[in-house]
C-alpha cells in the first residue's frame, strides 16, 4: 500500500518501490481499498527485496509491523514506521482493518513528506 500510495500522491517528486522479506500475492482488499482513493494495482506484483539488494536510495521506508524489517545499509535516510497487518484481524473485520491501515499509511506519508522528513 505504502508503494503505491507515495506514488500516487507524490510521483513529481519520488519513484517508490517496494518489497518484501516474504512476498506473497497482494491482497484483492488492498487492491479493493486502495481502488476507492483512485489508485489501481491490480497489475502490479508483489516483489522480493532480493531485486533492490544492488541498489542505492536515498530513503528506505519501511512499514512491517514487527522487527522483522529489510535493512538497506546504503541508504541515506532509514526511517520505519510500524502498522499492524490488516490481515491478522479477524476476518469479518478485513476490509475496515485494509481501509484504516490505508488512510493511516496515507496520513503519515503526508505528513513525512510535509515535514520534510523524505
Amino acid at each position: 500500500m505504502a508503494e503505491a500510495i507515495l506514488n500516487s500522491l507524490y510521483h513529481e517528486t519520488y519513484l517508490s518501490f517496494s518489497g518484501g522479506t516474504e512476498p506473497k500475492a497482494i491482497n484483492e482488499n488492498t487492491i479493493k481499498v486502495l481502488k476507492e482513493i483512485g489508485i489501481d494495482i491490480s497489475n502490479e506484483k508483489s516483489k522480493s527485496i532480493e531485486v533492490f539488494k544492488n541498489m542505492k536510495f536515498n530513503h528506505v521506508i519501511t512499514v512491517c509491523e514487527d522487527d522483522n524489517c529489510p535493512y538497506f545499509p546504503d541508504a541515506d535516510n532509514y526511517i520505519n514506521k510500524s502498522f499492524k497487518d490488516p490481515e491478522n484481524s479477524p476476518k469479518s473485520e478485513h476490509l475496515d482493518s485494509f481501509r484504516k491501515v490505508r488512510d493511516e499509511i496515507k496520513n503519515w506519508i503526508n505528513e513525512i513528506v510535509e515535514n520534510g522528513v523524505i
